[in-house]
């Protein structure tokens, strides 16, 4: 056990030496919490003999999974592991035992995202609903909210007009999921909270077996994710979850900060231990994030320190425009480049991904490699879902999803009125791909479209037989040819084509490395089916990380621009004031992703759908200490340039011949020249006054924002 405890610090030993019971964690950026959580496993095995079977370690992302699985085998050499793996693969792995006493078979598919739209897009036309009230993506959402909040259809609120039309929409979705023996990602989670609900018995034994039961990232976790823990954990409460709420930002997809901040209300006999020590960052980024999200009000006080050398300033760039920041910031990595520094050790953070493209656009023109994080799923490409839906219809034939996609793809001459006459039989068959042998048994189609459907059904026929005597990546590869989709995409001679023929050759070359590991067909699956966009990561490659914020949490890297620091850009517009803390926890989350430097950078004017606006800078740049920071740009000589023609047109006003004529106002006495302070502006010049009565308007010139034109009845605007 020496070498288990000897790398730790005391609060880490102390976590790792807990005995019995419930044990909460606060663990702090980059304080060593995978360390930890690996090294708690490791004692229980090694020291307190607990069975590796019996420990049960869940977190979020499949790349968090896989570093603490490979932590902990290292620790406890050969021999059993425990279960590592996010809530959902644990979620699949106990339902592909157990589910069929909730009515599915073992081999059911799980649809991600496009699938659930695709499916929802048929159900809003079968309901006769316009997309114009609800489109597939808004009903998807509204869907995946209920079920994150354990909502199931029975349970679901119809006391409005849109409520009772959602519930209509979400009943025929999941009627639509049970007949092609399929589920979405909230379903793998809902459904097991129901099975263990429903079925005391089957609950029972997950509590036996779970002698302890450990949760990463516990300020993560939505209320479905907080019953499935506390449920499995009741019998020997000794649940271990390890979090920090400064970093819980995931509330748009149901996380409820409460779970970890209410823990001690939950058990109130919980060991509460503290990992402060970050060995990430350098002291400046570390006291500036700090100062950020202790602004915050709903949050537990920690106090982070660290044995790291204080570092450099933090570098505020102001910049004209998006373009100039852009430049600025591929022109500042090419300098960090020629003086050592790898491509690698670089990461660019934005707030959402439609601001990736100017960067991409200037780091092309530096010629600097890059790789985006987050973009189109390698997985979500359409030949890639189409060999797959192939494979998924294999492994599960009621899956009529799957059936539909590919009935025409490659081309085979098989309409939208074939399909339609086949899914007149889809209810009575079980599913699609029933449909159409019902269909031609009955002949219900026309000579040649017979003849296509049944040519589709003996094919599939084929490849079904060669399911258990032929190894997958060779069936796969034996259904890219047979079909016709090889020679279809060869016979392209554009770059398109060839992209896609590559990406095929990639999806192949990925089943023949996890076969030889010995992963079988609905494994491999289910695996694809469950990747996130971090695990596209490749930290070795030399290559500039862009990313959203969101995207970037777990992750580290040298050096760090956070961009677009700017009032409705970050924090982002759509989020109200209630909001804001977790778009605080987001601001802090970024900084703390940087090791040794870390640029903020924020724009006067920003190009948003053709329109030209101007943004405040964001609050969150005001929180860091001046004395943490140096400005790039020189903002005060631009305001005083600004001043100096607001005076000099003011002085002038009357001899010009303006369109717009200037007025003094005589009642509050505003006049052009008058320096003003707005509630959420700041400070300004008032550059022109027109109208009168209630819709009296000035323009007012801020130092933060630009040229504003205010209702002077709603502006509030004070002398300054």
């Amino acid at each position: 056990m020496g070498d288990v405890l000897s790398s730790l610090n005391p609060m880490q030993r102390q976590a790792v030496l807990h005995g019995e019971g419930p044990l909460l964690i606060f663990a702090g950026a980059g304080s060593g919490k995978t360390r930890t959580l690996a090294h708690r496993v490791a004692h229980l095995i090694g020291a307190r003999d607990v069975a590796p079977s019996r420990i049960l370690a869940v977190t979020f992302t499949n790349k968090a999974a896989g570093e603490l699985r490979e932590r902990v085998q290292r620790l406890i050499g050969s021999g059993d592991a425990p279960w590592v793996s996010t809530f959902h693969a644990a979620c699949v792995r106990i339902l592909r035992r157990e589910i069929g006493s909730l009515g599915f078979s073992a081999s059911f598919a799980i649809y991600d995202d496009q699938d659930s739209e695709r499916l929802l897009k048929e159900c809003l036309r079968e309901l006769d609903i316009a997309e114009q009230t609800l489109t597939p993506r808004a009903a998807a959402a509204v869907i995946d909210a209920a079920k994150n909040r354990g909502i199931s259809v029975a349970t679901f609120d119809r006391s409005t007009p849109a409520g009772e039309r959602a519930a209509r929409v979400y009943t025929l979705y999941q009627e639509k999921l049970r007949r092609a023996n399929a589920l979405d990602f909230g379903d793998l989670l809902l459904w097991t909270v129901l099975l263990f609900r429903e079925h005391p018995a089957v609950l029972g034994r997950y509590q036996d077996r779970f002698q302890h039961i450990l949760v990463d990232e516990y300020q993560d976790t939505n209320r479905v994710q907080y019953q499935l823990t506390n449920v499995l954990a009741a019998r020997h409460r000794n649940l271990c979850v390890v979090g920090d709420d400064d970093q819980s930002i995931y509330r748009w997809r149901g996380a409820e900060i409460g779970n970890i901040l209410d823990f001690e209300r939950d058990y109130p006999d919980a060991v509460v231990i503290r990992l402060e020590q970050n060995y990430r960052s350098t002291g400046i980024i570390l006291e500036a994030a700090g100062a950020v999200v202790a602004q915050n009000a709903r949050r537990k006080g920690k106090a982070l320190w660290t044995d790291n050398p204080r570092g450099e300033p933090i570098t505020v760039a102001q910049v004209d425009d998006d373009l100039e920041e852009a430049r600025y910031v591929a022109a500042e990595i090419g300098r960090l480049v020629r003086q050592g520094h790898r491509l690698r050790d670089i990461a660019v953070f934005y707030r959402t991904n439609a601001q990736s493209r100017g960067f991409e656009e200037a780091l092309v023109r530096h010629r600097l490699p890059y790789v985006i994080i987050g973009g189109v799923k390698f997985f979500a490409r359409a030949e890639v879902k189409d060999v797959l839906a192939y494979l998924r219809l294999l492994v599960n034939p009621a899956d009529s999803l799957a059936a539909r996609r590919i009935i025409n793809v490659p081309a085979r001459g098989i309409g939208t009125t074939t399909v339609e006459r086949i899914a007149a039989f889809e209810e009575d068959a079980g599913g699609f791909l029933a449909a159409c042998r019902l269909a031609l048994a009955r002949d219900a189609l026309k000579s040649v479209a017979a003849e296509r459907v049944r040519g589709f059904v003996e094919l599939l026929d084929g490849f079904g037989r060669a399911l258990d005597t032929e190894p997958y990546p060779q069936l796969a590869a034996r259904i890219v040819a047979d079909t016709g989709y090889a020679t279809l995409l060869r016979e392209d001679p554009s770059e398109v084509a060839r992209d896609r023929i590559q990406n095929i050759e990639e999806l192949l070359n990925g089943m023949q490395q996890h076969a030889t590991g010995g992963g079988t067909l609905q494994d491999y699956l289910e695996q694809v089916a469950l990747v996130t966009d971090v695990d596209s990561y490749d930290g070795q490659a030399d290559r500039v990380t862009l990313m959203t914020l969101h995207a970037a949490k777990g992750l580290e890297f040298p050096v760090v621009f956070m961009t677009a620091m700017e009032e409705g850009l970050f924090p982002h517009a759509r989020v109200d004031e209630e909001d804001i803390e977790e778009e605080r926890r987001l601001c802090y989350v970024g900084m703390t992703r940087a090791m040794q430097q870390l640029y903020l950078t924020h724009a006067r004017r920003r190009r948003v759908f053709g329109d030209v606006h101007a943004n405040q800078r964001s609050r969150f740049l005001d929180e860091v200490p001046r004395t943490l920071v140096r400005e790039i740009g020189n903002p005060a000589r631009r305001w005083e340039l600004a001043r100096r023609q607001t005076e000099l047109f003011a002085a002038h006003a009357d001899a010009s011949s303006r369109e717009v004529r200037v007025e003094y106002d005589t009642e509050d006495g505003l006049r052009v020249g008058t320096r003003v302070r707005h509630a959420t502006f700041g400070v300004g010049l008032v550059q022109q006054l027109e109208g009168s009565g209630d819709g009296r308007k000035a323009t007012v010139l801020f130092q933060s924002v630009g040229r504003k034109k205010l209702v002077l009845k709603f502006a509030g605007l004070q002398p300054a």
